[in-house]
């Protein structure tokens, strides 16, 4: 028996020896934790409902991204960037995260005074219990009201009431959220499109020269974006096109 038929034989002993025992020593079954759920009864009304409103608040956090969306800032400033972004014809450049990211916390910034107002009307006096949670709603909504009202068209505005049927109210402010919301979103929408149109328009005319360019020279088979495209971003670079852009959305809600 040479050398390497001896390992093999050794190796076959020693597992064959430490096997069995692993596996007697091994436990059948492997421990299931308990888990249950209790659903007990409350014996007094304020804890029942104590428990629906903080049912209603995570429904509520589900329904931020919507919240955010229609009823800030953010609308108008998405929008408009992929209207930039189609004009300037560069695909998915910058990509939707740039974008998203960029409008989300430009959002913050103009939102910044009207959250700050309502932390100090209704959140920080609704924590130290000086109001209730009614006067807190109705405290938290008014900057954000105040907000949408300045951006928000008397034409979009009275659509809304109209088709409620309600009569319209002689105080702005007396709208309700559910007539306001629809009609700022409108409005913003139209915003976002104009700001949208005037971006299009020297894009269109370099599209135009370039393409009349192009057919003056017989290359019908050379796509005008090809040649168009390099000379948009050098004219959006030269006249710096996010400053410009940036600065008038922000201004815009000023």
């Amino acid at each position: 028996m040479n050398r390497k038929t001896a390992c093999i034989v050794l190796l076959l002993i020693i597992l064959f020896t430490w096997y069995p025992k692993n596996v007697s020593a091994a436990p059948e079954t492997l421990p299931i934790p308990n888990i249950s759920i209790d659903f007990g009864t409350e014996e007094e009304p304020s804890q029942w409902v104590s428990s629906i409103q903080i049912l209603l608040l995570l429904t509520v956090l589900t329904l931020a991204p919507s919240i955010i969306t229609l009823l800030t800032s953010f609308t108008r400033i998405i929008v408009v960037f992929s209207l930039l972004r189609n004009a300037l014809s560069t695909q998915q450049t910058p990509p939707n995260q740039i974008l998203i990211g960029l409008a989300l916390f430009l959002t913050i910034f103009i939102m910044s005074p009207a959250a700050g107002q309502i932390i100090d009307t209704a959140v920080n006096p609704y924590l130290e219990g000086t109001i209730s949670q009614e006067e807190a709603v109705e405290a938290g909504t008014r900057p954000l009201k105040e907000f949408m009202l300045r951006q928000t068209r008397e034409k979009d505005l009275a659509l809304f009431v109209n088709i409620s049927g309600q009569e319209l109210p002689e105080d702005r402010m007396d709208v309700s959220m559910s007539t306001l919301i629809p009609a700022f979103v409108i409005s913003e929408l139209k915003t976002a499109f104009t700001i949208g149109f005037l971006l299009y328009i020297p894009f269109i005319v370099i599209d135009m020269v370039v393409a009349g360019i192009l057919m003056s020279m017989g290359m019908f088979m050379l796509p005008p974006v090809t040649i168009s495209l390099p000379f948009k971003i050098l004219l959006f670079v030269l006249v710096d096109g996010w400053h410009l852009i940036v600065k008038s959305l922000v201004e815009g809600f000023a």
